[in-house]
């Protein structure tokens, strides 16, 4: 069976662009482009078979496939040669079962999607393995790309150039200065990038990036290059795999450029037109509220969306004001009946380090998806006998001064209280001083 795939609008221009030709918005309209699939060529096979297909290859060792996002390569990108797949099997990230914290909460069955535990300890790693195998794809076939570029707020570089490396393909990335953490800006200088740290915000970078690549024809490897999104909605389907094909009620999800919310929405979208499912989760969206205009928009009944500047914020991933997928991210929740909410600094800090408590490690964008869960279970939006997904985007490993300096107290200038500080008891190396210390702060804990 041969199974095909091209560039659309999204806003339903009839053009057709292979997926070999490097574009990035309607000729016709300027909207963002979609991958388009042939659901008709992938309806011939049934919902048993495609279950049967990726579960045999799920986290196993034949190239590609044990990807958890190359073992949906049919529905993913099958113009890709195997040959010239880039991957370091991706995906597979571990769906923990909060129990302690659902206890907490008041909910019955609350879940986290780990994504963050992947090569470069982000979700980003989804996407990218579909874009770099398509541009080492088309390297293969003769077309000449000089570099791959990227603007970041962090994650999304390090994935860039982690996966460049590998294919030995030169990676760009524009980072603004001091507003990604060390271990963000460590990661693609140690993947041999070439890093320009901008004094601009992430906004910027990415202005500067788009005119870059428009006229020196280096490959745009942001997501609205819709190849990064048929990776990151592998998301679905792994979330269906790990609870053995059936669907939970809510996903909660950090939103920031957004192109997240609609690769969800799409990989949701694609399973039910394959008959794999038979309704639709709702979904969540979290944004800070120095960086919310996703939020705005939605008090306003998605009637007007306006760009904001965003503000210095702990989620700084998710600092963006402008973000490339609004459209196609209020297309999403219109059609899985979503909400957006907000949290402050207090609020994020707090969830992530309550989180923590429990046996995460959470980055401070997944705490504001947690502190968006509490605020939704509160008010009765989510009920508490249903089943909630909230997806973590980072690992916390790479936003330890974050969560060092909530613990310190150093957090005050962002206002924020460490209501949850846990710091070590400096003693000396005596046992009367260290049995008497031991015994009063178990008494305060149990206290």
């Amino acid at each position: 069976m041969s199974y095909n795939a091209w560039f659309q609008c999204f806003r339903g221009c009839e053009g057709r662009y292979p997926l070999t030709q490097i574009i990035y918005g309607c000729p016709a309209c300027g909207g963002l482009l979609e991958v388009r699939h042939d659901l008709d060529a992938l309806r011939t096979r049934s919902p048993v078979y495609w279950r049967e297909l990726f579960d045999q290859r799920y986290m196993r060792t034949a190239w590609p496939y044990g990807s958890s996002v190359w073992g949906k390569k049919e529905m993913v990108c099958p113009e890709v040669d195997d040959d010239n797949v880039v991957s370091m099997f991706e995906g597979g990230s571990n769906l923990f079962w909060a129990e302690r914290l659902q206890k907490e909460v008041g909910v019955e069955d609350l879940w986290v999607k780990q994504c963050g535990n992947s090569h470069t300890g982000s979700f980003k790693d989804l996407g990218m393995t579909v874009l770099v195998s398509m541009v080492n794809h088309m390297v293969a076939n003769g077309q000449e790309i000089p570099a791959v570029g990227c603007a970041s707020s962090g994650d999304t570089s390090a994935a860039l150039a982690a996966y460049c490396a590998a294919a030995n393909i030169q990676a760009v990335v524009f980072l603004p200065r001091d507003k990604v953490s060390t271990a963000q800006l460590v990661q693609p200088m140690a993947n041999g990038a070439l890093v320009l740290s901008l004094d601009t915000d992430f906004d910027g970078c990415m202005k500067l990036m788009q005119e870059v690549c428009h006229r020196e024809n280096i490959y745009l490897a942001n997501s609205m290059n819709s190849l990064r999104v048929e990776g990151q909605k592998t998301i679905s389907v792994e979330l269906l795999q790990q609870f053995d094909w059936s669907l939970p009620d809510w996903i909660v999800i950090p939103g920031g450029n957004l192109g997240n919310i609609s690769a969800l929405g799409k990989g949701f979208l694609e399973l039910l037109e394959m008959g794999l499912i038979d309704r639709l989760p709702r979904i969540a969206v979290a944004q800070s509220a120095r960086a919310n205009p996703l939020y705005l928009s939605y008090q306003k009944g998605f009637d007007s969306f306006e760009p904001v500047q965003a503000r210095t914020t702990l989620a700084s991933a998710i600092q963006i004001g402008d973000p490339v997928s609004v459209e196609k991210a209020v297309r999403t929740l219109k059609v899985f009946n979503g909400v957006v909410e907000q949290a402050t600094e207090q609020e994020l800090a707090d969830a992530a380090a309550r989180a923590d408590r429990t046996g995460l490690f959470c980055c401070p964008h997944t705490g504001v998806a947690f502190a968006v869960l509490f605020k939704l279970v509160n008010r009765g939006v989510i009920r508490k006998d249903q089943q909630v997904v909230v997806i973590s985007t980072a690992h916390g490993l790479k936003f330890i001064d974050f969560k060092l300096k909530y613990h310190q107290g150093q957090l005050r200038d962002m206002g924020v209280q460490p209501h949850d500080a846990n710091m070590p008891i400096e003693l000396p190396a005596e046992y009367g001083a260290v049995r008497d210390a031991l015994y009063r702060a178990l008494e305060e804990r149990r206290g």
